[in-house]
């Protein structure tokens, strides 16, 4: 009998520790708000923490119906008409550009986002499981920015991927 209760209690504790097939938990980390040249804005972007996985969300309204790069860029700045001031693609490994390079990619490396006729697109990204690497990086004394371009980036070519001009920006902030 007690052995009976014993092994009972095991398997209660055992399932306790199983996962219940729900998604993981998110707690957000940052947001930015996107911007045209003309400054109206034009999307958000969050970024969270889910799981071990930190994730970024980005949604895309007003914009021209097509396949468009995104990325995040080195310096927390956003200065219309043309972004510049948002600097290079955010690449703290020294990697080249590219999901699809042999030699990439970097952190600022997000697919691409469709918006469709009614001007409306969206995507979802794991930028990966170093969670401390991650947030220094985003979050360095001249901050991050995410910038919409003009074009599809092309996965490989490096630095830009080819994806064209800066059409919205957005300086990414902790919350």
């Amino acid at each position: 009998m007690i052995r009976t209760v014993s092994l009972a209690l095991i398997a209660l504790g055992l399932a306790g520790c199983a996962t219940t097939g729900q998604p993981a938990a998110s707690s957000n980390l940052a947001v930015a708000s996107l911007a045209g040249p003309d400054g109206k804005a034009v999307g958000t972007a969050a970024i969270m923490r889910r799981g071990a996985d930190t994730m970024v969300t980005v949604t895309v309204t007003g914009q021209p119906g097509a396949v468009h790069g995104m990325h995040l860029h080195a310096i927390g700045k956003c200065e219309a008409p043309a972004f510049t001031s948002a600097g290079p693609h955010l690449n703290p490994g020294g990697h080249q550009h590219g999901r699809d390079n042999p030699m990439g990619a970097h952190l600022g490396d997000l697919p691409n986002v469709t918006i469709d006729a009614r001007g409306i697109g969206s995507i979802t990204a794991n930028l990966g499981q170093d969670s401390a690497a991650i947030d220094a990086a985003l979050h360095d004394a001249d901050g991050t920015a995410i910038v919409l371009h003009a074009a599809a980036d092309d996965y490989r070519t490096d630095p830009t991927g080819n994806s064209g001009a800066r059409i919205a920006c957005g300086v990414i902030r902790r919350i």
